[in-house]
């Protein structure tokens, strides 16, 4: 692993408030090398040697601080970087996530926003998401 890599990730946990950790580090340059929202496992399983739960509770510190957001996309619960928008307890990714039924990855649509949504008298929405399910672009191109 190379030094400025390290350097990179712990300057993004800094600006994040979140205390740099060799793990915390190692899941956050994991975090940044994907293409699409991961699963705590696939996160657990690109280590050899990994604790769940301090993943697990390193995945929900990096949530807690406007790092990452979770996706449910209906399988399971998948986490993927935030925006430059996002900080602690006001996430603002209110975007559109795609979950592929062919190869089963999730991922963010950013520039394909949620429209506005008004509730009730006296609903407070704390989380707004929308996930659209079919076939992504690779797979499609491969069939």
């Amino acid at each position: 692993m190379q030094e400025g890599n390290d350097k990179y990730a712990e300057g993004i946990l800094i600006s994040h408030q979140v205390q740099p950790t060799a793990m915390r580090i190692l899941v956050l340059e994991f975090l940044l090398k994907q293409k699409s929202a991961v699963s705590l496992s696939a996160v657990e399983n690109s280590f050899a040697q990994s604790d769940r739960v301090t993943i697990y509770r390193t995945l929900k510190t990096f949530q807690k601080n406007g790092l990452i957001h979770s996706v449910q996309d209906g399988a399971v619960t998948k986490y993927a970087l935030c925006n430059d928008n996002c900080d602690a307890g006001t996430h603002q990714d209110t975007h559109l996530h795609f979950y592929c039924t062919r190869c089963k990855e999730t991922v963010c649509l950013p520039s394909v926003k949620i429209p506005g949504v008004t509730l009730p008298d006296n609903y407070i929405a704390s989380e707004l998401s929308l996930v659209a399910r079919g076939v992504c672009e690779q797979c499609s191109q491969n069939a």
